[in-house]
């Protein structure tokens, strides 16, 4: 990269007023010499419930923003509002309840240059509240971290991203309409673009914070999490491989879900142990019922705001 950088970050938000602490984060984000700054907020509410807080903020900004209302209860239609409304050489995404570090965005940027990659993303901390149950802060099973399998990640997420605008396999990608209310979006997104040669690097310094809200601070919560990336899972392995590979899937993803069934049992003397096995028996679960092509979960919009 040479020459300014134009650097434009997507925050999709959706009746949070957590968007203000997230705005005033990347207000305080070290930018590297000669490179520009713009943030666009995406609204997905169905009426323009964050402009308000977005005007009031907008004075303290030292970058442009730009709102945008992109109704309603879609996760999906917000993100590729972000997608088509970036001018930026690069863009990131930060979810609406997380904070920047000072060094997220120049160690996103530093990663890229150094790697090449069409996408970085970095790691999200998450923070518990002191009435979160002992074996949830023991565990950490909020914090986000890519996967790597066999030495590479072939799959990513949106709440700590940078994506090179002018990769081609990001050329015309957009996060399927779809998926905007289940979830998934994120995880389709980049496996799609890993599939057409697109590579994915990590910045382990790029930190991002989310504090865990009571709402979320439960086994049935994550529970429902893992259930439905389960799903999505097993849809992408229907679409990649087609029906004639499904009986091998399925008996694979029983047989780990039994396996992780009777892990959890073992450990039942340890909750951070048993917890975390039983959340991946669900997790296998969720794949039998996206290999067989149940509707998944909604995750997003009102369904979400019930669950909080």
């Amino acid at each position: 990269m040479s020459g300014t950088l134009h650097i434009d970050i997507g925050v999709c938000t959706f009746r949070r007023p957590e968007l203000a602490a997230t705005l005033r984060s990347l207000a305080a984000v070290k930018l590297p010499a000669k490179a520009t700054l713009r943030v666009i907020v995406a609204d997905n509410d169905s009426t323009p419930s964050a402009r308000a807080l977005v005007e009031k903020l907008r004075p303290e900004m030292p970058f442009e923003v730009t709102y945008l209302h992109c109704p309603a209860s879609n996760i999906s239609i917000a993100r590729n509002a972000c997608l088509d409304n970036s001018t930026g050489d690069l863009l990131a995404f930060i979810d609406d309840d997380e904070t920047a570090s000072s060094d997220w965005l120049v160690s996103l940027l530093e990663e890229a240059q150094a790697s090449g990659a069409d996408a970085v993303l970095g790691p999200v901390r998450a923070h518990y509240a002191p009435s979160a149950p002992a074996w949830m802060r023991r565990g950490d099973f909020h914090s986000t971290l890519p996967v790597w399998v066999k030495g590479e990640i072939r799959t990513g997420y949106t709440c700590n991203a940078l994506l090179r605008m002018k990769a081609p396999s990001l050329h015309g990608r957009r996060f399927k309409l779809a998926l905007g209310r289940s979830g998934g979006e994120d995880t389709d997104f980049f496996t799609g673009m890993h599939q057409t040669g697109g590579t994915i690097a990590f910045a382990e310094n790029a930190w991002v914070h989310e504090p865990v809200p009571e709402g979320r601070a439960s086994f049935a919560w994550l529970a429902k999490r893992r259930f439905r990336s389960g799903q999505t899972h097993g849809r992408l392995l229907t679409e990649k491989a087609g029906g004639s590979s499904k009986p091998v899937n399925l008996a694979l993803a029983a047989v780990k879900a039994a396996y992780c069934a009777l892990a959890a049992f073992l450990f039942l003397p340890s909750a951070v142990r048993r917890n975390r096995y039983a959340l991946r028996a669900g997790l296998h679960v969720g794949v039998i019922s996206g290999l067989l092509g149940h509707r998944e979960l909604e995750q997003y919009g009102a369904a979400e705001v019930t669950s909080r």
